[in-house]
């Protein structure tokens, strides 16, 4: 990608988050999680369609007999020669739009033809600091000791670190140690890539997040944390024979849950992420709308660069395609 074309990408790549997170906020709290996705679906790929690349989604709404637009294989964007992996959420956290809880976001990563890793959609281990931690942790280490190379890395006491993780059952074991370092837990009922990417910003309130999650989403908060230099790791989880078999077949390799670092889910540093809150969150706020319109509030950054943007726009619904 050329340098000033990786430029106009960032703003376009937040136009597409915007018109995602706009759709589905009208669903917020109204118990339809389905309907909300769909809404953010449509509208993601209807921006999609303006943008000048040459995109292949290899992080989307599914396989192709599972979701009509954005599966993984599709092929997005206007042409030219951009030639980019694109991963997608439109909605990630749909229970929580649906709820009206927080830390729902709009999602969109791109990067070079074959940087991003093929996740299947199986679970994943994670382990996710910002810069000041990078290189302070170890997935395969325990999490005590890992709250404790953490602490070092952010000049804190234990105690005053906050890990991120999924209120599951699967978790209770991990839970329990953390809890007994005297870490600080804040427990999530869904979307975990916020909260992953909040570990980038000092002022969000969050540390660390730990535990397994769904594996697209690894990727795309990887994605967001190569842009401010942080780090995670991860492995994937197969849970089931074929999923064995999928993974095995995937990483070229027996060990279906080696360590897989940064350059593993996004090779290189020539990457752009874009979010856009949906419901309010740790590092977003979400859509407000206005007798006029509507505001939204969204990060972009590049990786090659490092530029990290909060945009808050201003949306005149008599001036554009008003959102259903």
């Amino acid at each position: 990608m050329g340098r000033g074309m990786t430029r106009i990408l960032s703003l376009e790549l937040a136009r597409v988050t915007e018109a995602a997170a706009l759709s589905s906020a009208r669903w917020m709290g109204r118990g339809e999680k389905d309907a909300a996705d769909q809404a953010a679906v449509d509208a993601m790929r209807a921006a999609f369609d303006t943008i000048y690349i040459d995109g292949v989604v290899v992080i989307g709404e599914g396989e192709l007999d599972e979701a009509p637009m954005l599966y993984i294989g599709e092929q997005i964007g206007k042409g030219g020669d951009v030639q980019v992996d694109v991963a997608v959420d439109p909605v990630e956290g749909t229970e929580l739009v649906a709820k009206g809880l927080p830390n729902s976001i709009a999602v969109v990563a791109i990067a070079p033809r074959g940087s991003l890793l093929h996740a299947p959609d199986m679970y994943m281990d994670k382990l996710a600091v910002g810069p000041e931690a990078a290189g302070k942790i170890d997935i395969n280490k325990s999490p005590t000791e890992n709250l404790q190379a953490i602490a070092e890395g952010l000049g804190k006491h234990v105690c005053d670190l906050t890990a991120v993780i999924l209120d599951r059952p699967r978790h209770d074991k991990l839970i329990q140690e953390v809890r007994e370092t005297g870490a600080r837990i804040k427990l999530i009922r869904a979307g975990d890539v916020a909260p992953a990417v909040a570990t980038g910003f000092k002022d969000s309130g969050i540390d660390v997040l730990m535990g397994i999650g769904g594996a697209p989403e690894g990727v795309l908060a990887a994605a967001a944390l190569k842009c401010v230099g942080g780090e995670m790791q991860a492995r994937l989880w197969p849970e089931t024979e074929e999923e064995v078999k999928r993974t095995q077949e995937m990483m070229g390799t027996e060990d279906v849950r080696k360590v897989l670092y940064m350059d593993d889910l996004v090779k290189g540093e020539d990457v752009i992420f874009a979010a856009t809150g949906i419901t309010d969150g740790d590092l977003l706020r979400g859509v407000r709308f206005l007798p006029e319109g509507a505001k939204t509030h969204t990060l972009v950054m590049r990786g090659r660069t490092g530029t990290i943007r909060f945009i808050e726009a201003t949306h005149q619904f008599k001036k554009k395609k008003c959102f259903p």
